[in-house]
């Protein structure tokens, strides 16, 4: 046995490993991160999981968090995560209901209640509505925004008979959106209040059930087109609704819940 403890997560479908890493363990028994973290989220032969969190310790804060995508590539901001994260740290004790940790994306700030939890989130930036890419001599309109991490956002009438994958995965790769790429979000909006998304993760290299801050790049997008109201309801494909409230600040409210917790053995890391 490794010793080393951990819980999985759930949040609208996606799943994460949290480890508490405060006194630096995990870096000391493995000192290759991304390979640490790419072993771990395979699925079928380790934990598997969408990403792994690690809670460090923070001067300022109550906490700070390093989020890494399956691959091992580490992201500024995962909405889902951060939920998890703060439900997490209240669970062990870490903080207090109210909250506030570290990410590379700034200071996020979070309020526990039950199994829901609300976080503020860092003001949204690089805003630009409705302009021209050529994709396959096929141009589309898309709106894009930073919520943390960079998204691109589509609208679309129906998101079932949306490709994802494909055209997901060429959207993000595509050179308008520089070496790092974007996330791609496929947005239906039902009425002023409810939208439908379905989105393609970066880092992941796919769809998932959900992701947070595709969530709310969507609904800033909307809310900039003037298209729905806030709060709005964002129905994601695993089958959670996300509440997106966009007035001067952003907050992202929704459930996280423990799985269970375990211990690594040598083997899951083979």
């Amino acid at each position: 046995m490794t010793g080393l403890e951990f819980s999985k997560m759930s949040a609208s479908g996606n799943d994460f490993v949290i480890l508490d890493n405060r006194d630096g363990r995990v870096y000391e028994r493995f000192p290759d991160i991304v390979d640490f973290v790419a072993k771990i989220c395979r699925f079928h032969h380790s934990v598997g999981a969408d990403g792994v969190i690690l809670i460090e310790g923070s001067r300022g804060h109550d906490f700070r968090w390093r989020f890494f995508n399956a691959d091992g590539s580490e992201a500024e901001m995962c909405g889902n995560g951060g939920r998890c994260a703060a439900r997490f740290a209240f669970m062990k004790g870490i903080a207090g209901e109210k909250m506030s940790f570290e990410t590379v994306a700034g200071v996020i700030k979070a309020e526990v209640k039950g199994r829901t939890v609300k976080l503020q989130l860092t003001r949204p930036v690089d805003m630009k509505l409705d302009y021209p890419v050529v994709l396959d001599d096929k141009e589309l309109l898309l709106s894009s925004v930073n919520t943390g991490v960079p998204h691109a956002v589509l609208l679309v009438g129906d998101v079932d008979l949306v490709p994802v994958d494909d055209l997901g995965r060429a959207i993000r790769y595509h050179e308008a959106f520089g070496a790092k790429g974007t996330n791609v979000d496929f947005v239906e909006v039902m009425d002023r209040e409810n939208v439908r998304v379905r989105t393609y993760e970066r880092g992941v290299e796919g769809e998932t059930f959900a992701c947070g801050t595709g969530a709310v790049a969507s609904g800033v997008i909307l809310t900039g087109k003037a298209l729905v109201n806030s709060p709005v309801n964002m129905h994601t494909r695993g089958g959670e609704v996300l509440k997106i409230y966009i007035d001067g600040e952003v907050y992202l409210e929704g459930d996280a819940r423990f799985v269970y917790t375990g211990e690594l053995c040598e083997e899951a890391l083979l």
